[in-house]
């Protein structure tokens, strides 16, 4: 339930729609150069090609990161998972006024167009809900279910 929850939070299946698939080399050879460039000290770098993306999983820094890359090589979005205390403050803030029965199973930053969006998945004894940030201040129910 919870990995679900989490692909169906998950921006980036908004941003390809699609599932991967067989994609020509050119566009992986593309993003790869832009790869380099963009994320010089990666480590441990492995693609996927999608139907209208290509995927590169990496280290930076200790942390595993996804990189989305358009056919013509364009940078689309990044993401990483984290944890609370890397929130912004005005957000966790929220978090814990609002959400106080409620514990989180998982949180991820996700970065495009110079604007980042969080999403957290948030789950209580009776609900599951996952919110996106709003900005920097306050958060919008993206999903929720009940148990």
């Amino acid at each position: 339930m919870k990995k679900s929850i989490l692909i169906l939070a998950m921006l980036l299946t908004t941003i390809v729609g699609s599932s991967f698939a067989n994609k020509t080399d050119d566009n992986k050879n593309k993003a790869a150069a832009s790869f380099k460039q963009d994320f010089a000290s990666a480590k441990e770098v492995t693609w996927e090609n999608g139907k209208d993306l290509v995927k590169a999983t990496f280290k930076l820094n200790d942390q595993v990161m996804f990189a989305y890359y358009s056919e013509s090589g364009e940078l689309m979005a990044v993401v990483r998972n984290m944890v609370s205390a890397q929130l912004p403050i005005n957000l966790l803030t929220n978090l814990k006024k609002n959400y106080q029965g409620y514990w989180i199973t998982d949180l991820f930053e996700v970065s495009a167009s110079n604007e980042s969006s969080y999403y957290v998945t948030l789950e209580s004894a009776d609900n599951v809900v996952v919110l996106k940030s709003s900005g920097l201040n306050k958060w919008e129910v993206f999903q929720k279910e009940k148990r």
